[in-house]
């Protein structure tokens, strides 16, 4: 049976008629918004305008978008191993038998919906990829037990809300992620802000109090806007098929399959990893080594080679999570060329679009409003490129430079960037697609509730971005 006759046939309730506004929003932009590939396209195509218009010649923006193309092939990988190695942690054996220990807790379908949203938001924190996996599998695990009657489509827009609230704000920011890397900077860009730490981005108790105030008002939501009763529209009702809790593994078809089946060469392989992790941490501040990205990767991949134990089953985990890395590594080059053209086209007077751009922010902000404004303009950005380390390399150049103008703390303006960028992955369906591969929805089925958090999540991170801001202090920027 399809999602919306399901939807019509569910008894009407108090909260029926915001229902079916959220179902008619997010019909239209199934209907009218292309992929989030053809957007990369279009900012290129914008961006790449506006710099002939601010006259630069249009060979030479095409010269900046060639030469900026590959900047970003370190990033871009570094970015895609985040997403396959969280898928990878979170499809592990140990990790389904504890998804099955933690969906045996909840009482009730709205007590489950809640329990899923807060394990969404603390897991997201650590890893967005295994927030995303693990939160689906465990509303998967839930909706077994039938007597919960729990609405599955709220239970997956919980699922979702590590990735539309604090994601960002975690160890797994790409903005963060890659200003503390001076590596992997744009040249132009760390001539702009230098290397910024996560002490000074994700770690600020800012950035924690943020975070706070959105766990607690997103749990609020998902309980109190889940069907109950006999308006909770189930799995079953969707026509989801759940399968079996954990996949099963075929045993070896040949002796030549033998070393695939053994964890002996997944423990000589994690005892070499463990080796250079000790060193890592050992010689480094934890801080430093773990906002390495390259270091948090080599963590995860080795935890899920042995969580999977056997190199067949960590293979297979690899070949499922590989699909949803394909928009990653073909529109980060496009972004790459974005931020050349911004950075390196310049007119005749000399000005590139990313200083006519700082300019202009500098010219309708003050230190003060700079704050609410960026995120404002964050915000709507992330609804055309919803890419949190694509976009950052997108604004950066320019709205860094109107921080340095403005003396705001360049620490506090990533977070900004960290909190504001996450609200349009609330009704974006873009990161929402591994996610809904495995609860077996379509976006239309879950945007209805999102959309429901978003409204309450806008004035709570505008006016705490603004606030908070008037408790630090600027400092330059801090050349490697």
């Amino acid at each position: 049976m399809k999602a919306e006759s399901v939807i019509k046939q569910a008894p009407a309730g108090d909260s029926g008629a915001l229902e079916r506004m959220a179902a008619a929003v997010t019909r239209w932009s199934e209907k009218w918004f292309p992929d989030a590939y053809i957007f990369a396209v279009i900012a290129v195509v914008v961006v790449a305008l506006g710099a002939i218009a601010n006259g630069a010649p249009a060979k030479s923006v095409g010269l900046a978008f060639g030469d900026g193309f590959w900047t970003l092939i370190p990033f871009t990988m570094q970015m895609a191993i985040v997403a396959i190695s969280g898928y990878v942690v979170a499809a592990s054996p140990p990790a389904a038998r504890l998804i099955a220990w933690l969906a045996r807790h909840p009482r009730t379908g709205r007590g489950a919906i809640c329990y899923v949203a807060l394990i969404s938001i603390l897991a997201s924190l650590l890893n967005w990829a295994i927030s995303l996996i693990f939160s689906g599998l465990l509303v998967r695990a839930l909706a077994r037990r039938q007597e919960l009657r729990m609405d599955y489509r709220a239970a997956g827009a919980a699922a979702y809300l590590g990735m539309g609230a604090t994601w960002a704000l975690g160890l797994s920011s790409s903005a963060a992620q890659l200003q503390a890397n001076p590596a992997s900077l744009p040249p132009a860009l760390l001539k702009i802000t230098g290397v910024i730490p996560f002490t000074e981005t994700i770690f600020l108790w800012q950035s924690f109090a943020i975070a706070v105030v959105l766990t607690v008002a997103s749990m609020i939501i998902a309980f109190y806007s889940a069907p109950q009763g006999d308006k909770a529209v189930t799995a079953e009702r969707l026509g989801v098929d759940l399968g079996a809790s954990v996949e099963k593994v075929d045993p070896p078809a040949r002796p030549g399959d033998w070393l695939e089946y053994s964890p002996v060469l997944t423990i000589l392989l994690v005892a070499l990893g463990a080796t250079w992790i000790v060193n890592e941490f050992a010689t480094k501040d934890a801080i430093l080594a773990i906002s390495n990205l390259n270091t948090y990767n080599f963590v995860f991949l080795m935890l899920g080679m042995l969580l999977h134990w056997r190199p067949r089953s960590f293979l297979n985990a690899i070949t499922k999570s590989v699909p949803s890395v394909g928009g990653v590594l073909i529109q980060f080059p496009l972004y790459g060329g974005v931020a050349y053209i911004l950075t390196k086209a310049a007119g005749a007077d000399g000005q590139t679009l990313a200083h006519m751009l700082s300019a202009f922010f500098v010219s309708v902000s003050s230190h003060a409003s700079f704050p609410a404004l960026m995120g404002v303009y964050s915000a709507v950005l992330g609804f055309f490129v919803p890419s949190g380390g694509g976009k950052w390399i997108i604004e950066a150049p320019y709205v860094m430079q109107a921080a340095n103008d403005l003396h705001v703390h360049l620490g506090w303006a990533v977070t900004v960037y960290n909190a504001a960028e996450a609200l349009p992955n609330l009704i974006n369906p873009f990161w929402m697609l591994p996610l809904l591969g495995v609860l077996g929805v379509r976006a239309r089925d879950v945007v209805g509730f999102t959309f429901t958090q978003l409204i309450v999540h806008t004035p709570i991170v505008l006016i705490m971005l603004w606030a908070l801001a008037a408790t630090l202090e600027y400092k330059p920027p801090v050349m490697p």
